[in-house]
């Protein structure tokens, strides 16, 4: 008997958050806000992963064996970074641990890194062979010599027992790399910090992408930070900070300024600035209060799409995502117990009608016509 997807609804199956994000000393966190989200009928815990205290798996079993009704999903991992093996195992593991709630969410990362680490980068091909051997191994099937850009495996089976659906998402946000997951993917999640327009846009690409294959629409996660009534403190922290270390990054930032339609030269005079150019270390992790002072202004205040304010403002922004095409939204840059006001405001002005066929589930919902 396998483990399929579970079809648990929670009160809000359209609204999850981001577990951890950005900079953390305290992993174990990571249980609490898991657990206070699904009291409050959070849908989704989409956990990040940074390699100092963000291992992904640990984090994903953790809230696995603590929480009963959200679904959780890796936000994202990557697929070159472990054995294929390795990764089809940490997915079935986690999906039968969590009774059918578990998603694997993955990422193709920056050149920069890769290179630093001696891998190669994941291409389309990559990707392409990688999510079918998945699949495969999460069947129970055996493969035999096989031969790919993944490498070759004389035989590679997780064991014919093994029976078990996961969902599989595309964290990115590309327009060729979104056409690209349309058709192989079963759902995607986007990127903190896109305008309505590059959402929009986005949402399309990836539609585009199922058409072509003949997919059924997956659903597409916007990402949506998220900081309500903040002090001057914490919107240097949440905001500023976090947007602040996506442009530092080369590659990253540049794409990021690219599917918004953002001035290239102003990327390049931030990140050539007294304050960047001399950081030693991510934004968000090393900064000082007064650094990130003077970064913010660096930063055009119509680069920071996101909902800022009391929690009426806050929540009609997060309407506005819906309006501007995601089929979910994750909430970023805050903890359930600190977005819980915007929930209630959200509540009263919730487009209803538009989830009524939702299940928790991230990816394609399996729900009859």
């Amino acid at each position: 008997m396998g483990t399929s997807i579970s079809s648990v609804t929670s009160k809000f199956p359209e609204l999850g958050f981001y577990g951890l994000p950005g900079h953390s000393n305290s992993p174990a966190d990571i249980v609490k806000q898991a657990q206070d989200a699904e009291h409050l009928g959070i849908g989704n815990i989409m956990i990040s992963e940074r390699a100092d205290f963000k291992e992904i798996s640990a984090l994903c079993g953790a809230v696995s064996a603590t929480t009963k009704d959200i679904f959780i999903g890796t936000s994202g991992t990557n697929l070159n970074t472990r054995h294929p093996l390795i990764t089809a195992s940490m997915g079935s593991t986690l999906c039968t641990l969590s009774n059918g709630r578990f998603a694997l969410g993955l990422a193709k990362g920056v050149g920069l890194r890769w290179r630093s680490l001696n891998l190669p980068f994941p291409t389309f091909e990559h990707e392409s062979v990688f999510i079918q051997l998945m699949r495969s191994l999460w069947r129970g099937e055996s493969i035999q010599n096989h031969k790919s850009l993944l490498g070759e495996f004389a035989s590679i089976s997780l064991g014919h027992h093994v029976e078990v659906e996961v969902p599989v998402l595309y964290i990115g946000f590309g327009e060729n790399s979104l056409r690209h997951a349309g058709n192989i993917y079963d759902g995607a999640h986007l990127h903190t910090f896109m305008t309505n327009q590059a959402l929009n846009n986005a949402v399309g690409f990836f539609r585009e992408g199922e058409a072509t294959a003949n997919r059924p629409p997956g659903k597409v996660w916007s990402v949506f930070a998220t900081a309500c009534d903040p002090t001057e403190k914490e919107y240097l922290k949440k905001i500023v900070a976090r947007l602040a270390t996506y442009l530092q990054i080369p590659g990253y930032g540049d794409a990021l300024v690219t599917c918004n339609g953002w001035d290239p030269d102003l990327l390049a005079k931030f990140r050539t600035s007294k304050p960047v150019s001399g950081m030693r270390g991510a934004i968000d992790t090393v900064a000082t209060w007064s650094e990130l002072e003077e970064i913010e202004k660096l930063i055009p205040e119509t680069w920071r799409p996101a909902a800022v304010g009391d929690a009426k403002t806050c929540a009609i922004k997060w309407v506005e995502q819906f309006q501007s095409g995601a089929d979910g939204l994750i909430i970023h840059a805050s903890t359930p117990e600190e977005f819980e006001p915007v929930l209630k405001e959200y509540e009263k002005i919730r487009p209803t009608e538009i989830f009524a066929r939702y299940t928790n589930n991230p990816g394609v919902e399996n729900v009859p016509n």
